[in-house]
């Protein structure tokens, strides 16, 4: 019966890929603790309880361990050398068997989960298709495979600042739906601070559908341009549930990358769209040039003008005064996303607007030219622009307009005779 017990240890242990040596080792642990308290061992003396499992019979042999009075290390505060009896009762198999089944089974969970986190943790940013197992309002529970299941965390950061939010606002999941995500995080199994639902350990892994990195494989699944590398996603912006721009650029000057992961028809990208629920998706070109480059983030609104400040990353665009509402968008959500996209801060103002301020800089910029001893020519003409010629000394006016302004200082007489 033993060695039969052995040889389904072992059997257990090819098939979960268990070290058998710890497995036997687990169990002689267990067993001793277990007989410390059977043999009402007094072990604030001392008393210990050793265990060995014969590797090929597997009988079990049980060592009551008496210290040695003379043994006692007062740095280590532990005796050194015990003498051992043999204990061995005669219900050892009976409760062998009860310690080998939970302890197997602790093993084989620990054993499953540890293997779980070695695949998963080289494989973070990777997409993953799963079926929904549980839909909670805090989280979901994702079945990757069988035995491998992930967690799409929602929690309330307000009262939960520590916890993830990996799931759109506007998404809800129904049982044995099949979803997409990425993959974000994966949790040490062996980490004595693993956080824990209802006494069970949560799910190692952590995917996500709110992450700008599901957008760039969504493309490289349905765009092979993408998948080989011949047209790169350059940046992503996303506002989940809601709205995103992806920039892409080409490495062969021949082929247009908006163009190609739109699609004909925009049957790409509408794919895209489709598993992400109807979240708009704007595909623009990325270009090196940073003026070029915000004024394609901002589509489909049309630019007049980009004046960028690369030192304090700062741009400043002028559009027409009719595309202004459509340049920053509902509540600022197009500049907001061109903003992420491009990673400068984006000023937008209209023609009219920036007229005025260039009229008043202008202005500002020859009146601090004018020398302090002397003043601009008084003269306003007809359409309201100051002369900018220098008054002449003791005059309010230029040689040009001083004449004209003291003809505008003379009465004119109703004597038809007169002159003037």
């Amino acid at each position: 019966m033993a060695s039969e017990m052995m040889d389904a240890l072992m059997a257990l242990c090819q098939e979960k890929h268990i070290d058998q040596l710890y497995l036997i080792e687990r169990l002689e642990q267990s067993l001793a603790k277990s007989y410390e308290e059977v043999l009402h061992l007094n072990t604030k003396a001392g008393e210990k309880a050793r265990v060995t499992i014969d590797r090929i019979s597997g009988k079990v042999y049980v060592y009551k361990l008496v210290p040695q009075e003379d043994s006692w290390n007062e740095d280590t505060e532990e005796y050194e050398t015990y003498d051992e009896i043999d204990v061995t009762p005669k219900d050892t198999s009976r409760i062998a068997a009860q310690h080998a089944k939970t302890e197997i089974k602790a093993i084989v969970n620990n054993s499953a989960r540890q293997q779980i986190y070695e695949e998963f943790s080289q494989r973070i940013g990777d997409v993953i298709t799963g079926t929904v197992l549980q839909s909670a309002p805090e989280f979901t529970i994702v079945k990757i495979r069988e035995g491998v299941e992930a967690e799409l965390p929602y929690y309330d950061q307000r009262r939960h600042p520590d916890e993830r939010n990996e799931r759109p606002a506007n998404e809800r999941y129904s049982h044995n739906q099949r979803i997409k995500a990425v993959i974000v995080d994966v949790r040490n199994p062996n980490d004595p601070q693993a956080p824990v639902r209802d006494g069970r350990r949560r799910p190692s892994i952590i995917v996500s559908r709110t992450h700008p990195e599901l957008i760039k494989r969504l493309f490289e699944l349905e765009v092979p341009e993408v998948y080989d590398g011949i047209v790169e996603v350059r940046s992503v912006a996303r506002e989940p549930g809601v709205r995103s721009k992806v920039a892409v650029s080409s490495n062969d000057e021949r082929l247009d990358p908006v163009g190609a992961c739109v699609g004909p028809k925009g049957s790409r990208v509408r794919t895209v769209v489709s598993e992400l629920r109807g979240e708009r998706v704007d595909v623009v070109l990325w270009s090196d040039d940073p003026a070029r480059c915000v004024a394609n983030a901002l589509s489909p609104a049309k630019v007049t003008r980009v004046l960028v400040d690369e030192e304090n990353n700062y741009a400043t665009v002028i559009v027409p005064d009719d595309q202004l509402s459509l340049a920053i968008g509902k509540e600022g959500q197009n500049a907001r996303l061109a903003a992420r996209l491009t990673g400068m801060h984006i000023d937008i103002k209209n023609e009219s607007l920036a007229a005025d301020i260039m009229r008043q800089v202008t202005r500002e910029v020859e009146e601090s030219l004018i020398d302090e001893e002397g003043h601009r020519c008084e003269y306003v003409g007809p359409t309201g622009i100051q002369c900018r010629n220098m008054a002449r000394p003791g005059s309010r006016y230029c040689g040009i307009h001083e004449s004209a302004a003291m003809y505008e200082d003379f009465e004119i007489s109703d004597d038809p005779d007169s002159l003037m």
